[in-house]
Order: structure tokens, then C-alpha cells, then sequence
């Protein structure tokens, strides 16, 4: 018996998987930073949004005192 129906689309399959994999590796190289690098410039913007936000929390309880 023959694969031949099979065999096409798998390479079908795989040619557009290997795209997504360069798409994706295409964006980091734009932005110039790796996967680490994004999470610790996300977890200081995280954490400077929390400082302004605890800021404002406590600048509300002395106004309302």
C-alpha cells in the first residue's frame, strides 16, 4: 500500500509548523530580548504598577482619617 496521501500531508503539517516556530523566533529577535529577559522586564513593571498602586491605597486612608 501506498502513503502517498499520508506522507503529503504530514510535510504539509510540518512546513506549517516549522513557520510558526520562525514567526515566533522572528518576534524575539525584533524585540532583541530572550524569554528571560521579558519576564524580569514584566516582573519590575508588575512590581513598580503594585508600588504606585499601594501608594495611592495609603494616600486614600491618610485623607480619609
Amino acid at each position: 500500500m501506498t502513503r502517498g496521501n499520508q506522507r503529503d500531508l504530514a510535510r504539509a503539517k510540518n512546513q506549517k509548523k516549522q513557520q510558526e516556530v520562525a514567526k515566533k523566533k522572528n518576534a524575539n529577535e525584533k524585540t532583541g530580548m530572550s524569554l528571560t529577559e521579558r519576564k524580569l522586564r514584566d516582573a519590575e513593571l508588575m512590581r513598580e504598577k503594585q508600588r504606585k498602586k499601594e501608594e495611592e491605597m495609603a494616600a486614600k486612608q491618610t485623607v480619609h482619617s
